[in-house]
């Protein structure tokens, strides 16, 4: 076995282990429901179990919501500080007895914050039909949870519980850290995943084995990413590398911004994901406690906290000129930035550094539509590496192609599609499709993805995404190809049909309204704000269930 197959290996088993989950776990939404939301869904799924002394209140789950004065949001780098802020606000009216800053300073515990917010507009329809609870969006997989009982069908995994579930395997090598994760990607790393924190701030990224030459450097894109380079300060102390972060250059314009830096070492793309020490996120929240309490500024983590923290200052105000800040703006914040990093003690770690995950690690985005079907269809290559690594992320063993379901006599089903959590009761024919929590009399489908669908008849063919749908008439669902189809439910219950194609682009068709559709992917977003999320999964599920019973 190679080293690379070595380390999939050990993260796939770390990943399905049931064990291995940050002692907090942070979920940043956009509203209170959906706050209410992720906490009822985590408490009662993924992180039910609870290990160790069951007096101890960890692991524990703190959904947030971001409540911010300003309509432009607080940046993923406020957007982060005020988020634990409020988390360990939340923690302390749950769990009179906890600290969450005292204990993370104390490196009892380890936790994680998921940013969620965001409308999606790439995923449209998907997040729509979720009435904006974008990271809610159902993969077709199963949730596969430690002692669950399966007989009585499965549940369907929601992108950010697959997030959650793989971001994990980092809990243990962080305690004293708040790690940092975005809601839509998932990623199994090939390199290791356990070692010990060098640095009070580090990023997630691919890094290559040497600094590439300018030919690799626009081989390998890296001057349409914002990238980590780790540098060689010629320093024989035998200290950690540091690392600094520049964003969409050159090869020429990277060694000239940081030639006073030392020479590049290695390069790789950031994944944006990043952990900081206590000792540091107490640092930032000191310094942006005006900020903070105003609820009204916009900072971003690359661009206003780890670029003044690690580029010369000539070569930071330049980059952002280029993004339109004035240089008297940008000076005064590198000086601001400066003075805080001169003020802080590193003690034995470095400032800032790169984590690797390996350069050929395996990824999967769901964060547009045609990433999420092909990304689920994935399953059904039965030849490709990538789908044997999926089958084990979702514990799925090589010939389980039915989970929790229950087909009648007349279903036919190929070798190759998989049917989770449904029933189906007369006849059809599934080919080349994924089914997950489908309740129907008759399914004739090919080349077809349908997610918590009821009707008496569904006929689906290449390309289709069917999604959330109940369907109570005679002819059913009936799908051409390419077609996509969800329903958008209010809190009384009642759904509306949206509809798109896979050729169709949700950011750039965002705006207006498709000829199919009685409103545009925005202005239904706009009519989802603040849902009741779960009153309206009840209500959905309700109304699947009265379907179901008569089928």
């Amino acid at each position: 076995m190679s080293s690379k197959e070595e380390a999939l290996a050990a993260a796939l088993a770390a990943m399905n282990s049931g064990s291995n989950f940050f002692d907090v776990t942070i979920i940043c939404t956009t509203d209170d429901h959906q706050a209410e939301y992720w906490m009822d869904r985590f408490r009662q799924g993924l992180l039910k179990h609870k290990s160790g002394d069951d007096s101890s209140p960890y692991p524990m789950v703190l959904a947030v919501s971001e409540d911010w004065n300003d309509s432009g949001g607080a940046g993923n780098g406020l957007g982060t500080l005020y988020a634990f802020e409020k988390a360990a606000g939340l923690a302390k009216s749950l769990y009179p007895q906890v600290d969450l800053m005292a204990d993370l300073a104390a490196a009892k515990v380890s936790a994680a914050l998921y940013h969620t917010a965001g409308k999606g507009t790439r995923l449209a329809p998907l997040p729509a039909s979720e009435n904006n609870n974008k990271p809610g969006v159902k993969l077709p997989f199963p949730l596969r949870t430690p002692g669950a009982d399966e007989s009585h069908g499965v549940q369907s995994l929601t992108v950010l519980e697959a997030v959650v579930k793989q971001t994990g395997i980092y809990a243990a090598s962080r305690k004293g850290r708040l790690s940092v994760f975005w809601g839509d990607q998932v990623f199994l790393p090939t390199a290791t995943f356990t070692s010990p924190p060098t640095h009070h701030i580090d990023i997630l990224c691919t890094l290559g084995d040497s600094a590439p030459s300018a030919q690799e450097w626009s081989d390998r894109g890296l001057d349409k990413y914002g990238v980590i380079a780790c540098m060689d300060r010629g320093d024989a102390s035998g200290g950690p590398m540091e690392a600094a972060q520049v964003e969409k250059v050159s090869h020429e314009t990277a060694v000239s911004m940081l030639q006073s830096l030392g020479s590049i070492k290695q390069v790789g793309p950031s994944l944006g994901s990043f952990s900081v020490s206590a000792a540091f996120l107490q640092a930032l929240l000191k310094e942006f406690d005006s900020e903070l309490k105003a609820k009204t500024s916009k900072l971003d983590t690359d661009p206003h906290f780890w670029m003044p923290l690690t580029l010369p200052e000539e070569s930071y105000v330049k980059l952002m000129e280029q993004k339109g800040t004035d240089i008297d703006t940008s000076k005064k914040h590198y000086q601001r930035m400066t003075a805080m990093k001169e003020s802080f003690d590193l003690g034995s770690l470095g400032l800032f550094g790169a984590v690797t995950v390996g350069e050929d690690a395996c990824w999967w985005d769901y964060g547009q539509l045609k990433l999420y079907s092909k990304n689920s269809l994935l399953l059904l290559d039965k030849d490709s590496a990538s789908t044997a690594l999926l089958r084990r992320f979702l514990g799925l063993a090589d010939d389980e192609h039915q989970v929790g379901s229950q087909l009648g006599d007349g279903v036919k089903v190929d070798n190759i599609s998989y049917v989770f959590g449904s029933k189906i009761k007369n006849g059809g024919s599934i080919n080349n499709s994924i089914l997950s929590q489908v309740s129907a009399g008759e399914v004739n489908t090919d080349g077809a993805i349908i997610v918590n669908c009821a009707a008496k008849k569904i006929t689906a063919g290449k390309g289709c995404i069917l999604y959330n749908l109940i369907d109570d008439s005679e002819g059913g669902i009936v799908a051409t190809d390419g077609q996509v189809m969800v329903a958008v439910t209010d809190e009384t219950g009642s759904s509306k049909l949206l509809q798109s194609r896979m050729d169709i682009d949700g950011g750039k068709a965002w705006k207006q309204k498709l000829d199919m559709n009685e409103m545009s992917f925005e202005d239904v977003h706009k009519s989802n704000k603040n849902a009741n999320i779960r009153e309206i999964a009840k209500k959905r599920q309700e109304n699947y269930d009265k379907l179901a019973a008569t089928l």
